[in-house]
């Protein structure tokens, strides 16, 4: 017998029901944080950052490419994570899908990241990714939207809205899960949203099918995610190949 409870149709139905009313309590919330998410003031961007891209140096407003808005990826691969991170290497395999969807609605999404971009493109060109990718190396940018306040920036604390500080961490140097939007209007770039860490899962297919799965998403995260040329099956099926 299965250690989970058991029961009949009827009774799976009645407490469907409930969980429904919840569920779509959720949705509705879900949307009014979405408005606000929008309502928030937007913070104009004077400060210039150059990018490294396949097209050549681009700075911020130039990374719209023609849209108004405008969806970053922080995505860890630098100097602390120069094999990439494994997470966002886990969220970003759902990324190209969306792209065409996103520019066909007026929004540009590309991931940046503090590595050369020689190494940026061999990581995109092993996992098979299309999305555009550039490095800020040299600029200020992923430290800029670390959503610190001056005070706390020089104490070196309250990352991430005020969270204190974790052992080991050294915010000057740091690199961060994160997704930052901008907006485009009148030649001048505003940002206008951040958020970091299990703000980002929700846009994650695979968490959100797990919350779905009898099971969830499990405890033991031990060997899992892996990259995912990095699962045995997968590997041994690529041995050989020539790409």
């Amino acid at each position: 017998m299965p250690e989970h409870k058991t029961g009949t149709r009827e009774e799976w139905l009645e407490e469907r029901k409930r969980l429904l009313e919840q569920e779509k309590e959720l949705t509705r919330r879900s949307d009014e944080l979405a408005r606000q998410r929008q309502d928030l003031p937007w913070v104009r961007v004077d400060k210039e950052y150059v990018f490294d891209t396949n097209d050549g140096p681009k700075t911020l407003a130039e990374l719209f490419d023609g849209r108004s808005q405008l969806i970053v990826y922080h995505f860890m691969h630098g100097p602390h994570t120069p094999e990439g991170c494994p997470g966002c290497t886990f969220f970003a395999d759902h990324l190209d899908g969306a792209l065409v969807h996103l520019n066909h609605r007026d929004v540009t999404f590309l991931c940046a990241s503090r590595s050369p971009l020689e190494a940026l493109n061999a990581y995109k060109q092993r996992m098979g990714w299309d999305f555009p990718w550039v490095s800020s190396e040299g600029t200020d940018f992923n430290l800029d939207f670390s959503l610190f306040t001056e005070e706390e920036r020089r104490t070196g604390d309250g990352f991430n809205f005020g969270t204190p500080k974790r052992a080991g961490l050294n915010f000057d140097d740091m690199e961060l899960m994160a997704l930052s939007a901008f907006v485009l209007e009148d030649g001048v770039v505003y940002h206008t949203y951040s958020t970091y860490d299990r703000g980002t899962d929700v846009l994650n297919l695979t968490w959100q099918m797990l919350d779905r799965a009898p099971k969830g998403r499990g405890e033991d995260f031990s060997d899992w995610p892996r990259k995912r040329d990095e699962y045995d099956d997968v590997a041994a099926a690529g041995a050989g190949k020539v790409s």
